[in-house]
């Protein structure tokens, strides 16, 4: 089964969207890592996803390995290249670990690369069927931001675990799952200047609609800021923030993140929890580390966004942030990147009713940033 991004609290419908592919959903996420069983390993114990199934050397896959993890209606596919000259080796030696492929289901790959490509998308793979004993599924990819790609996954035709050449992954060490229920968002950093023709590729190849926007006065500090618009698709199933760098005093974020990704890519994905306390402490229990914000960020919390039904105490603790827009509060909280590179983060996010992404925290979410530069020399 394949998996979704949003529950329907998030499935709101947008009309200004085409929405001819259509997207059913999240299918799975791949990252390219440099060891995938020791990457499998801390996605299990750090964050509570747990054993599904697995492609390498005992299933007839010879040049590379990769572990599926799932949580809720989240599946991340870790893979790494078995051989000295595998194209994953110069993925890994110019960005780390990190996004390749956000993989979307669909009722038809073939119908979505030919509507997508035929409005201008660059091929990553044409249309292909993959079959075994559990039946067939349908695969087609375009190209995106660096070297970011799209895979539509057709899967009505498939029974097995998770994909042909896959076996079943059963482990012995499963922790228990840290509550996290599916991909809320995912979010691109881009080049200067490279917002507007993304935006306009998610409008134009996708049918997506642009549904928020923010500038650098609504994202800045006194020494750096970004702009970011926000892409949905027609069901608001998939959302993709796109941030840009913008002018600032000194290097902001998004220049970091290019700088040591060496090129665009995926920032952070924001998983969706429904008791953010229990998780957030769940995870620190783990070993996650989080952003702080100063405590005065609490001092006039409620005058700033309302009633809420959390006590302050516990979020104030953790560290967690609180915004408001015109249909209610979400909570959110921020781990550190995940690996040396400081690229790839996880947002921990609880919807009550929002359906923005925080603005309110902004400031105070990329001063603890800014603080993290500082230690790094990079700011």
């Amino acid at each position: 089964m394949a998996i979704q991004s949003a529950t329907p609290e998030l499935e709101k419908v947008v009309p200004e969207a085409q929405d001819f592919l259509p997207l059913l959903g999240t299918d799975y996420v791949e990252l390219y890592v440099g060891n995938a069983k020791q990457a499998a390993h801390f996605y299990k114990s750090a964050f509570g996803f747990q054993s599904m199934a697995y492609a390498g050397l005992e299933t007839g896959v010879k040049d590379r390995t990769s572990y599926v993890v799932e949580q809720g209606k989240m599946r991340l596919v870790l893979t790494t290249p078995l051989t000295k000259d595998h194209e994953i080796n110069e993925h890994l030696r110019l960005h780390g670990d990190g996004v390749k492929v956000i993989a979307l289901w669909v009722d038809d790959a073939r119908k979505a690369f030919a509507e997508t490509t035929k409005r201008g998308a660059k091929p990553y793979f044409e249309p292909r069927v993959e079959k075994d004993a559990d039946g067939e599924v349908v695969k087609s990819g375009i190209k995106l931001y660096g070297d970011t790609v799209h895979i539509f996954v057709e899967r009505k035709n498939y029974h097995g675990t998770f994909l042909p050449g896959f076996k079943p992954w059963k482990s012995a060490y499963n922790p228990p799952t840290a509550g996290l229920k599916y991909v809320d968002h995912m979010v691109a950093n881009v080049g200067w200047n490279e917002m507007n023709p993304w935006v306009k590729f998610y409008e134009d190849v996708m049918g997506f609609a642009n549904v928020l926007g923010f500038d650098d006065k609504d994202i800045s500090t006194e020494y750096s800021a970004l702009m970011s618009k926000v892409m949905s698709n027609g069901n608001g199933r998939i959302k993709f923030p796109i941030n840009e760098p913008a002018e600032g005093k000194k290097k902001s974020q998004v220049e970091e993140y290019l700088d040591f990704y060496n090129g665009p890519g995926v920032q952070h994905m924001a998983m969706a929890t429904d008791d953010i306390v229990k998780t957030v402490r769940e995870l620190m229990a783990r070993g996650v580390e989080f952003l702080k914000v100063p405590s005065s960020y609490y001092d006039n919390l409620l005058d700033r966004v309302g009633k809420i039904d959390e006590d302050l105490g516990p979020l104030s603790e953790l560290g967690i942030l609180v915004d408001r827009d015109d249909e209610g509060y979400l909570l959110q909280l921020f781990t550190k990147p995940l690996q040396d590179r400081p690229t790839l983060f996880i947002e921990i996010i609880q919807r009550k009713g929002a359906k923005s992404f925080g603005k309110g925290n902004f400031k105070a979410l990329f001063e603890a940033i800014e603080r993290e530069q500082e230690a790094r020399g990079t700011l």
